[in-house]
C-alpha cells in the first residue's frame, strides 16, 4: 500500500484474467477464445482502413457499427451502445443503471467481474446461490432489489436459461433494470434482444470476442430502449468519448455483416463441444449441459487442481478456480477438433492419481 493511493484502492480485489503464457506448442483452452480466425471480410476491412485516416479521431458514436448491429437485431440505431469490449460496456452499466438504494442481485457462481465492479463502484450486492445442479432458480430472485444482472448462458458453468425464463425474470421486476449478459449466447442459447421493445427495464449485453473471433479488437455492445442507452452514453462521454478506434469499428462492422462466416464457425464449435462432452463422459467426468463455447467438468474421484496441473505439465491449459463448490471443476474452452483430441489424449495418459 502506498500513501499516495486513494482510499478505495486498498480495498479492491481486481479481476484476474485467464493466463496468457508464452509456451511453444501450447494447447490453449483457458480463455474461451474462438479457435477460428475472423472473417476474411474483417481482415480486408482492417487493411483498407489502415491508411492516412488513422491520424484522425474515430467516430465517437460508432455510427456505422451501431447501424449494422441494429439491422442485425431489428432495433433502432439509437437503441444500440458500442464500447471497448463488453467489459467496458458492463462497467458503464454498473455505474449508470445498477446502483440503487436496494441491492443488486447476481449469482454466487458467475462472471467474477460482477463483484469486482460492485466493489469499485460501491454497489451493495447480494449473491444468489445456484442450485445443486448449478442452475439459476428464478424463485430465488423473487425479492425486492434495485437491479439484477445474470449471464445467459452463465459463466463458468455454461448452463442457460430459456427465453421464456428470461422473460419471466424481466417481467417480474418491472421496477428494476435487468441486465442479461449474453457473451456466449450464440453457441446454443436464444437471445433476449427480441424482448427489448416490450420491456423498458431490459438491457442485453453482447461481445464480438467469442462467436465473431474478435477478442483482439475489444468490441462489445448493449441493446435496450433509448433511456437505458442514453444513460450509458452519458457515462461513456464522461469517461472516454472515443472508446472504439477506427480499425475496431470497421472490423466489427464487417464481422456483424458477414453472417455466413459467423454461422459456419459457431456451428463448428457447437459440434466440437458435443463430441468433447461425450469423450469426457467416457473418461468418467461429469459435464454440465453447456450452451457456451466451453464445458464445465469434474471427475468425481479426482481433485480439480491435480487434473489442471497434470494437463498444464503436458502443455494443455484450461481454467481452474480454487473456490467453494467449484474447486474440483475445470472450465475447458472449445478449441479445434485437433486441440480437443490432444486434451483427451493427455487426460488418458495421466497417472491414475490425476485422471
Amino acid at each position: 500500500m502506498s500513501r499516495y493511493w486513494s482510499p478505495i484502492v486498498d480495498t479492491l480485489k481486481p479481476y484476474v484474467a485467464g493466463e496468457q503464457p508464452r509456451i511453444r506448442n501450447l494447447v490453449k483452452l483457458n480463455t474461451n477464445e474462438n479457435p477460428y480466425g475472423p472473417s476474411p471480410k474483417v481482415l480486408a476491412a482492417i487493411r483498407a482502413a489502415a491508411d492516412d485516416g488513422l491520424r484522425l479521431y474515430p467516430d465517437p458514436s460508432a455510427t456505422v457499427l451501431r447501424e449494422a448491429i441494429a439491422a442485425r437485431f431489428g432495433v433502432q440505431p439509437d437503441e444500440v451502445f458500442a464500447g471497448n469490449g463488453s467489459d467496458e460496456v458492463l462497467a458503464h452499466t454498473f455505474q449508470a443503471l445498477l446502483k440503487h438504494d436496494k441491492p443488486l442481485l447476481y449469482p454466487d457462481i458467475t462472471y467474477s467481474f460482477y463483484p469486482t465492479y460492485s466493489r469499485l463502484y460501491d454497489i451493495e450486492a447480494v449473491e444468489i446461490p445456484l442450485d445443486e445442479a448449478f442452475r439459476i432458480r428464478l424463485a430465488d430472485y423473487d425479492r425486492s432489489c434495485g437491479a439484477i444482472i445474470i449471464p445467459n448462458p452463465n459463466a463458468p458453468t455454461g448452463v442457460a436459461l430459456s427465453l421464456a425464463e428470461i422473460e419471466t425474470l424481466v417481467a417480474g421486476h418491472a421496477d428494476a433494470p435487468v441486465v442479461i449478459d449474453e457473451a456466449y449466447i450464440d453457441f446454443g442459447g436464444e437471445t433476449a434482444a427480441g424482448l427489448i421493445s416490450r420491456y423498458p427495464n431490459l438491457l442485453v449485453v453482447q461481445t464480438l470476442s467469442k462467436s465473431r473471433s474478435l477478442a483482439g479488437m475489444r468490441v462489445g455492445f448493449a441493446l435496450g430502449q433509448r433511456p437505458l442507452i442514453d444513460a450509458l452514453e452519458r457515462v461513456k462521454d464522461s469517461f472516454n468519448s472515443y472508446p472504439l478506434d477506427r480499425l475496431a469499428q470497421v472490423a466489427a462492422t464487417a464481422a456483424v455483416e458477414d453472417v455466413d462466416w459467423f454461422e459456419t464457425c459457431r456451428h463448428k464449435i457447437i459440434a466440437t463441444r458435443e463430441r468433447l462432452t461425450g469423450e469426457l463422459e467416457r473418461l468418467g467426468f461429469e459435464v454440465l449441459p453447456s450452451q457456451a463455447n466451453f464445458v464445465f467438468a469434474r471427475h468425481p474421484d479426482l481433485p480439480g487442481a491435480e487434473v489442471y496441473a497434470g494437463l498444464r505439465a503436458e502443455g494443455v491449459l484450461v481454467r481452474h478456480w480454487n473456490k467453494p463448490r467449484i474447486a474440483d471443476h475445470l472450465r475447458i474452452s472449445i478449441g479445434t477438433d485437433a486441440e480437443c483430441e490432444r486434451l483427451i489424449e493427455v487426460l488418458k495418459s495421466l497417472p491414475p492419481a490425476a485422471k
